[in-house]
């Protein structure tokens, strides 16, 4: 399964009117393990940056002024996204209505908010009535987030997918068999990323002599033929 952890920052909270998209960042997990895909652009929003929102992400006029347009990035954000992968966003409604207002500007198709997995709405259900936002509850899970001194779209999707993943039960890749490679190859994978070794001690059988000396004695009553056979040692 294919998802994208993503954030957006913007000039302000009204998606409808003046505001705009000027940073987009997005991370690619697949079946829950980052790929080391990522998509980060800062865009340039034809308008002049409000003080406030100055103050939450630090980027202003001068530094947007030679940045590229959401018209001259959106093919290729398109295509990371692709057409079917889940998009992983804390408080979800915020950044697709962003989004799809930029898309709608252009004439494109709007995303669909199925498409949209809110960790926002999944942090308040699982943990009612606690702080949610995304410094909260990278304290819950002990992730660093010491780099977070203000708001910034890629640096808050790598925050965000490990919050994720914590909020869906935790990272556990030693329970994840076979994972496809970006190039379709089939490699193992352990918590360090390195291959599979064998157990330093086998695990006992679970079979008692008893029990094997009644499947011995089935197997030689069925005769040679028995497809048993084949795996006599």
């Amino acid at each position: 399964m294919r998802e994208i952890v993503m954030d957006t920052e913007t000039t302000g909270f009204d998606a409808d009117k003046d505001d705009r998209i000027v940073e987009i960042g997005g991370i690619e997990l697949l079946n829950h393990l980052p790929t080391g895909r990522t998509f980060h652009v800062y865009i340039n929003p034809e308008r002049p940056m409000p003080k406030d929102a100055f103050e939450v992400h630090g980027l202003g006029d001068d530094f947007l002024r030679d940045k590229p347009r959401f018209a001259d990035i959106v093919q290729g954000f398109i295509d990371f996204i692709g057409d079917d992968a889940r998009l992983v966003i804390h408080n979800a409604s915020f950044d697709m209505k962003f989004l799809n207002a930029e898309l709608r500007r252009l004439g494109r198709p709007a995303l669909p908010w199925s498409r949209a997995l809110d960790t926002l709405a999944l942090a308040r259900e699982k943990f009612p009535g606690a702080p949610a936002s995304l410094d909260a509850l990278c304290r819950r899970f002990g992730i660093d987030n010491s780099n977070r001194q203000l708001h910034g779209a890629l640096l808050d999707s790598e925050l965000l997918a490990e919050v994720y993943l914590e909020l869906i039960g935790g990272r556990q890749p030693d329970l994840v068999l076979d994972q496809p490679a970006r190039g379709g190859a089939v490699v193992g994978q352990q918590g360090n990323g390195g291959p599979r070794h064998p157990r330093p001690v086998p695990l006992p059988p679970r079979l008692t002599a008893a029990e094997a000396a009644a499947h011995a004695e089935f197997v030689a009553r069925m005769g040679e033929s028995a497809v048993w056979a084949r795996y006599r040692g």
